[in-house]
């Protein structure tokens, strides 16, 4: 038996680790197995990726067109070695952002084709799309209200595309409602702009909707 896919998305700030790791400690209490990653990562491959595109470790600007394709080398990485085989086993996968961050950045947000990434998209997934997608909405100015506070406690810093510029952040949630409406058997919108508890119990109510 194949098992389920659940992908988390998001602007900035919308607390998908969060929810991901309170709805991990449900579905486990099921006995389901599950398994979590991330974009881009997930892999050795993935995660040597992951440095490149949010901290600039080359050292140099990406241009847009091998920023995206740097998105799928991951992502395919990913499908190849995770995602895939754990599914086939009858295993649960949770990632944090998955194709439709690509669709919302480097589409709606950068402007790329959008055809183009569909298919170049389905070339990297092997045609096996989430799902369930649960997008985790938020105004951009609340999603960088909880960053500033982030990082005031910690030694990190706004990674690559945090310090673009916030019309390119409104950008990415319109192109998420955009996606949303184009596959709506497959997205839930949750209200991100609640508390942790209450956000949870829509993630949950969502997931019991669409696979329970």
């Amino acid at each position: 038996m194949s098992g389920k896919f659940i992908t988390f998305e998001g602007p900035e700030g919308s607390g998908k680790s969060t929810q991901i790791k309170l709805l991990v400690e449900k579905l486990e209490k099921l006995g389901i197995e599950i398994t979590c990653t991330r974009e881009p990562g997930g892999t050795a491959t993935g995660e040597q990726i992951r440095n490149l595109l949010q901290h600039d470790a080359a050292g140099e600007p990406l241009c847009d067109r091998a920023e995206l394709l740097l998105f799928t080398a991951s992502r395919a990485q990913l499908m190849d070695r995770i995602i895939l085989p754990t599914l086939g086993n009858g295993d649960w996968v949770l990632c944090d952002r998955f194709i439709d961050s690509t669709m919302a950045y480097q589409g709606f947000a950068r402007g790329m084709d959008i055809s183009t990434l569909d298919s170049i998209n389905n070339f990297a997934i092997y045609d096996r799309k989430p799902d369930l997608t649960i997008l985790l909405d938020l105004e951009v100015e609340a999603g960088f209200q909880r960053l500033e506070k982030r990082y005031a406690d910690s030694a990190e810093s706004h990674d690559r595309f945090e310090r673009e510029a916030r019309e390119f952040h409104h950008k990415v949630r319109d192109g998420y409602h955009t996606l949303a409406e184009r596959e709506p058997e497959r997205f839930v919108i949750v209200d991100a702009d609640q508390s942790v508890e209450d956000v949870a119990s829509n993630v949950w109510n969502a997931v019991k909707g669409a696979l329970l």
